[in-house]
């Protein structure tokens, strides 16, 4: 059964998780006070709904405590009503409630009324594409919450033709190599820890994002 997921604010954020959600399968209900934006989602999600989600009354008609997953994706433009709709969102039940913060502050309030978890787009891009334009290797990276990050290398010229029991990065780094992507149109298998790496292999990592930056920086 598809998930169902409700999406607050149509900002850019919110249009393009709604959109992405949809992709992946999931039933997006999509709610924006701006009635275009709501006429621009409504052609891809399953329903899209004009309406004030900081007003009780109406964000309750959505019952959104039979929806799997709720997110407040309004605005840098109205924190008031994304702190309000949040806390309505715990009240009303939902199972998980996603907020969106524009800054430290935000965030702090955003917890306090409950939300279970809290994003900063912009600032998450931001230290993304920093860590891509000081390690050449990083080709992405995503945090996975408690410290640790999914990351994607590709291969070193000191790491060619040398096994992941040789690397020992584990023990040298506390890296762990989930998988390996190879070829053209390529291909990601779990690696044989004894198989030689190829030069233009990449692997897919869980670390700490310190352990990352020690290996990026060992010449």
């Amino acid at each position: 059964m598809a998930q169902q997921i409700l999406v607050i604010g149509l900002g850019q954020f919110g249009m393009s998780l709604a959109a992405a959600l949809t992709n992946k399968g999931a039933e997006v209900l999509a709610v924006d006070t701006r009635k275009n934006l709501v006429e621009e989602a409504s052609s891809f999600v399953t329903e899209a709904v004009v309406m004030n989600a900081a007003d009780e009354t109406e964000l309750a008609k959505l019952e959104p405590g039979k929806r799997d997953v709720a997110v407040c994706a309004i605005g840098e433009d109205s924190k008031e009503s994304s702190i309000i709709c949040t806390a309505l969102l715990r009240q009303m039940g939902t199972p998980c409630v996603i907020a969106r913060a524009n800054n430290p502050m935000h965030q702090r309030i955003l917890q306090l009324v409950g939300a279970h978890q809290i994003v900063n787009p912009e600032q998450e891009f931001g230290k993304r594409l920093a860590n891509r334009l000081v390690y050449s290797h990083l080709i992405a990276d995503m945090p996975l919450g408690d410290g640790l990050h999914l990351s994607e290398i590709s291969v070193k010229k000191d790491m060619v033709g040398k096994s992941l029991i040789e690397l020992a990065l584990p023990k040298k780094f506390g890296i762990m190599v989930v998988a390996i992507r190879r070829g053209t149109p390529s291909s990601v298998f779990q690696p044989n820890p004894s198989e030689p790496l190829q030069e233009n292999d990449n692997l897919v990592l869980v670390s700490k994002e310190e352990a990352i930056k020690r290996l990026m920086e060992v010449k």
